[in-house]
């Protein structure tokens, strides 16, 4: 990844700031609307980072015309984190460790809308492949109102290998998929878990899925037998919830 790149998006650029990111400097368009500008500018004058007021032409040449609601931040690249990071984290709160491993999930879009999920239900970490992925992106940020600042994301080279080597370590892996005999709600979350979310058009890969110690499916019952990959990994997230914090 390059050294530097361009965000855009007010909670994009706000959480960035908050979250003591590296940022560079800040454009802001001139015909901005006050109630979006002014937090900007506040919190950017309290980091001591400059902002710039120019014409929204030059917002959309920068960032290629990204829709970044008139606000645009040179920051430093992602860091990604490491896998025992994330268990780290989990360790450091008492919790047993609530993983998302992403099979090839392509559309930035849906991998912002489950970090912003993954942020809300308090998902340890999320580990992507580093072939036929996503990455971090600005648009990755964007989807994500700025979780992406909060959730440490790992890249991995092999994603089976890491499975793997998450089993060593007390992780079980539960993979996602249609045919599956295990629905959801019949399963314990409670235990140190990965949960496996698969590609948009072709779910998870046979190899992943037999790397994982079981397979579960959420109930269908309409004509359509998916869901959108970010959906269905929120259902997930939020069922690891319900009994993790059951009162």
């Amino acid at each position: 990844m390059a050294d530097e790149e361009y965000i855009g998006g007010k909670h994009s650029v706000l959480e960035a700031l908050k979250s003591g990111r590296t940022i560079n400097k800040i454009w802001i368009a001139e015909n901005a609307q006050k109630h979006l500008a002014q937090p900007i500018a506040a919190e950017a004058k309290s980091h001591g980072i400059v902002v710039q007021f120019v014409d929204k032409r030059k917002l959309d040449q920068m960032t290629d015309n990204m829709q970044h609601q008139g606000v645009v931040a040179q920051v430093a690249a992602y860091r990604y984190a490491e896998v025992d990071e994330i268990l780290e984290r989990a360790a450091a709160k008492g919790e047993a460790p609530f993983l998302l491993l992403l099979d090839e999930i392509e559309d930035p879009h849906n991998l912002g809308s489950i970090l912003r999920t993954a942020e809300c239900t308090g998902v340890h970490g999320v580990i992507i492949p580093k072939r036929r992925s996503v990455g971090l992106t600005a648009t990755v940020s964007k989807t994500s109102a700025g979780a992406v600042e909060y959730v440490p994301v790992a890249r991995v080279t092999n994603l089976a290998q890491t499975i793997e080597d998450l089993k060593k370590k007390g992780v079980w892996i539960a993979g996602t998929d249609v045919a599956a005999k295990q629905q959801v709600y019949d399963t314990d979350f409670k235990i140190p878990i990965a949960v496996v979310i698969g590609n948009e058009a072709k779910g998870v890969g046979r190899l992943i899925k037999e790397s994982c110690d079981f397979l579960v499916k959420l109930p269908m019952f309409g004509q359509l037998n998916s869901l959108n990959a970010s959906v269905a990994a929120g259902v997930l997230m939020y069922e690891v919830v319900r009994q993790r914090h059951r009162s």
